[in-house]
């Protein structure tokens, strides 16, 4: 068992896409980990063209920005739920609020 103390996943990082703000290199780490996943074993599973787990460490060093599709199947295989779900009126509503974001 590692030393390494967990971080916390904060909860603007685990919001559907219109609300979603991009989680931290760390963030990333920590949802891999969750997910008990090693970095080909992440490639895998989103089944990225590169199966050396170069995307993830890319995305991990916030050297490349993770699409939210990306993340939320992660934070769904590490067990933090389907972050995607919107009830469509209150996408509406947030649509008529902020019709120029």
């Amino acid at each position: 068992m590692s030393d390494e103390p967990f971080i916390k996943v904060r909860s603007e990082c685990l919001r559907p896409a219109v609300y979603w703000k991009r989680p931290t290199g760390a963030e990333i780490q920590e949802v891999v980990r969750l997910a008990g996943f090693t970095g080909r074993l992440a490639a895998d599973y989103l089944d990225l063209a590169d199966k050396s787990g170069r995307q993830i460490r890319k995305w991990i060093s916030e050297e490349a920005r993770i699409p939210y599709a990306t993340w939320a199947l992660l934070c769904y295989a590490a067990g933090l739920g389907n972050i995607w779900e919107i009830d469509v009126d209150e996408l509406r509503q947030a649509r008529k609020e902020h019709p120029d974001e």
